[in-house]
């Protein structure tokens, strides 16, 4: 491998631990602040962290092959990426069917502080690994891999957007069907991205 080629795929390989070591944090802290307040969109947006640590983690194995031989097993990932899809399926249906339910029962969620700490957390970092991807993928000619993940990077400032705005007014307005519909649009965002995980899987097939 060139030494500018392996220097820009180290760069990215250690982007993508990043991305996992602080979706992760993120994730365990937006749940247990989203469980104690009742706020199903939070606790989604914890769950998409999660997600986003099964793509990073993905992309890390990819580059480290990339790093050993030049090669990986293009069956294994086919199948990483296809579970990846169905999560995000599952992700949406947990939020819809639970916004439903406490649309229907009237149920009453509390603001969380510490919601919003680590919402505005992802605002700052996600932005920045956000940048930080595309920079690598650019210098390693397009790479469609790295670019990709940044792609998904950028959606999760959406996510943590729109979840930051409806708790921001739920706890501004005191209506709790504002919640619920926060959620739905991190199902929206979540049948968007295993859309594009199941339509990247099925290119690598037609290929």
């Amino acid at each position: 491998m060139v030494p500018e080629v392996e220097r820009w795929t180290r760069r990215g390989l250690n982007l993508a631990r990043v991305t996992v070591a602080y979706n992760v944090v993120e994730g365990v802290v937006a749940i247990s602040a989203g469980v104690a307040a009742g706020l199903v969109s939070l606790v989604g947006f914890g769950l998409d962290s999660g997600i986003e640590s099964i793509s990073a983690v993905i992309v890390a194995l990819r580059l480290s092959a990339r790093l050993r031989d030049g090669t990986t097993d293009e069956v294994k990932e086919r199948r990483a990426l296809r579970g990846v899809a169905l999560t995000f399926f599952a992700l949406a249906a947990y939020v819809v069917v639970v916004g439903v339910r406490d649309l229907v029962v009237g149920a009453q969620p509390e603001s969380s502080p510490l919601g919003l700490v680590v919402l505005g957390a992802s605002l700052v970092v996600m932005p920045w690994l956000a940048w930080a991807k595309v920079r690598v993928g650019r210098a390693l000619d397009d790479d469609r891999l790295i670019l990709a993940d940044a792609a998904e990077t950028r959606i999760c400032v959406l996510l943590s957007a729109s979840t930051l705005l409806g708790l921001v007014t739920f706890a501004w307005t005191g209506q709790p069907w504002l919640d619920p519909v926060a959620g739905f649009v991190i199902a929206v965002f979540a049948v968007r991205e295993g859309l594009e995980a199941w339509e990247g899987e099925l290119l690598e097939d037609d290929d």
